[in-house]
């Protein structure tokens, strides 16, 4: 019996340490929302401004200057039947037009199924 806690405590320490790797990204200070989280199949693209307004496309900086040309690439990929998806994160101290500006440069690429991500919230 010894032996098996043995291993369970020494899985457990693993677990502790490498959890908090798994996390990658940028680092967003993301707003609070009550909305609940979507359904979604396909793997959605992950667009991300931080504090200081850097665009990063799934993991990959991107200037502003070249993000119609890499969203006109996103669009022309084979989608789902249902559409791609945006996941986009916004850090809370960024100006409204500028986040606007990159909404609006996905509507001109097609891409109209925006989701705004959030922390969830306090439910009422």
């Amino acid at each position: 019996m010894t032996p098996l806690v043995d291993v369970m405590l020494v899985l457990l320490i693993i677990f502790m340490v490498t959890a908090p790797l798994l996390v990658a990204g940028v680092p967003i200070d993301l707003p609070e929302s009550r909305a609940g989280a979507l359904d979604q199949q396909a793997k959605p693209v992950q667009m991300a401004i931080d504090e200081s307004g850097a665009i990063t496309i799934d993991d990959a900086p991107a200037v502003e200057s070249e993000l119609p040309s890499r969203l006109a690439q996103i669009a022309a990929e084979p989608q789902p039947p249902e559409g791609r998806r945006i996941y986009l994160r916004a850090d809370r101290g960024l100006e409204y037009g500028r986040v606007m500006r990159v909404m609006g440069e996905l509507n001109r690429a097609g891409l109209n199924r925006v989701a705004l991500v959030s922390v969830g919230g306090e439910q009422p």
